[in-house]
């Protein structure tokens, strides 16, 4: 056979002079494991550690603990990397944005409203029920910080309780007032006697015990669900480990959350059924148009977030859809409320202060009168020439115009 002397003489048909190797397999790489071929000990194939596998010893592969992913040469495991919502994101910016211009004007309207206090249109109003509107609608803004503020034990309470506790407010005061009218209207067309718990401080009392509602709700869920942080591993879970993330979070689910803001969205179904029973009464009668506007573009707003928020639990970007989606219908719902029912009545205050008098004061049997005789022009306009109609309806026009001063101060 050749002796060595004539081993370094050869040449390979590559043309290759590079002395093979006598071996069966080579060596694996970092992050693989070795399987070896059937019916030769001796030889192997090299496998690359998949997915979230690493390299436990020189033939197998295991996974890698749930909170956990491989390392670069998947030797190993490292933790998954947390995130939460940043304040510099996009996806807070806006929010934030829209939540501060809410705030300022809502302090402005406060304001305004508190240094002409006791002027015609701010007690004709509704002075306290105001307060506890616009106390909502702070709130509704205000609940954006919290819901992008890193969440820990007091965050996360803070956010059970004033979760729902703005839209409560809001919609608790509405339901109030549009009941209210819907009462007197219906008192009126039976009798002239006044319909009770109609004062401002009956008012007081029915909208902070629908409030207490909400409370009641949120304290049982504390004791029942203490609130506490959560890391999930699972919403960007991603095939490709890389990327994987945890998202910090409050423990707080779909579900309770759907349940914190049932209530809130129950009181605001229900005020938009007096809404639209009160719609056919006179237009500067106490709001009456204003809030049914407000009511419908609300449900508009609410019934457009449920798909949007529901439809992203599967994206990647869930956590950040999600909250920007709840953040802006707040924020939307409570610059309706705040645009409709009270910068009509800033614009009057500051610019027109010419139409900021009192009006003449009726009696309430005057104005159930009125109430009751525009109810029959109603009925009457399809059975009578519009003539006959326009009639009687102008020999009322100024009681109708006299409502909202006087109901409003019963």
């Amino acid at each position: 056979f050749f002796h060595y002397p004539y081993v370094d003489g050869m040449r390979w048909r590559t043309g290759d002079p590079t002395l093979r190797a006598s071996v069966c397999s080579m060596p694996c790489q970092m992050g693989e494991r070795k399987k070896i071929v059937k019916g030769v000990p001796c030889c192997w194939h090299c496998e690359r550690c998949e997915g979230y596998n690493f390299q436990a010893s020189e033939f197998s592969c295991e996974l890698c603990p749930y909170e956990q992913r491989p390392d670069r040469n998947r030797t190993g495991c490292i933790p998954i990397p947390i995130i939460k919502l940043e304040w510099h994101s996009a996806w807070a910016a806006v929010p934030v944005f829209v939540a501060v211009l809410g705030i300022l004007a809502t302090s402005f309207v406060v304001v305004t409203f508190v240094r002409y206090n006791d002027t015609p249109i701010v007690r004709a109003s509704g002075r306290e029920m105001s307060y506890v509107l616009l106390t909502g609608i702070f709130l509704c803004y205000a609940i954006t910080f919290l819901m992008i503020a890193t969440p820990c034990l007091a965050v996360c309470s803070f956010r059970r309780v004033f979760l729902g506790l703005g839209m409560c407010f809001s919609y608790a005061a509405l339901l109030t007032k549009t009941n209210r009218i819907h009462r007197i209207f219906e008192q009126g067309k039976k009798s002239v006697a006044a319909p009770r718990f109609i004062s401002p401080a009956s008012q007081l009392v029915i909208t902070f015990s629908l409030i207490s509602v909400q409370l009641l709700g949120v304290f049982v869920w504390f004791s029942v669900d203490p609130p506490h942080t959560v890391v999930d591993y699972g919403e960007q879970r991603t095939s490709d480990p890389e990327k994987a993330r945890g998202v910090l979070k409050c423990d707080i689910s779909d579900l309770s959350l759907i349940c914190s803001l049932g209530y809130s969205i129950l009181l605001m179904v229900t005020c938009t059924v007096y809404a639209i029973k009160t719609r056919g009464v006179p237009e500067t009668f106490n709001e009456a148009k204003p809030i049914g506007f407000t009511m419908y573009t609300t449900c508009i707003i609410w019934l457009a977030f449920i798909p949007i928020f529901f439809g992203t639990a599967q994206s990647a970007e869930r956590m950040y859809i999600q909250t920007t989606t709840l953040t802006i219908s707040l924020s939307l719902s409570a610059s309706v409320s705040l645009g409709m029912l009270y910068m009509p009545k800033v614009y009057v205050i500051i610019f027109h202060p010419e139409q900021n008098v009192p009006k003449r004061k009726r009696s309430f049997k005057a104005i159930v009168t009125a109430a009751t005789m525009s109810g029959k022009l109603v009925q009457k306009g399809s059975d009578r020439p519009n003539g006959e109609v326009k009639t009687e309806l102008c020999e009322s026009m100024e009681t109708n115009s006299e409502y909202f001063t006087l109901v409003d101060r019963i």
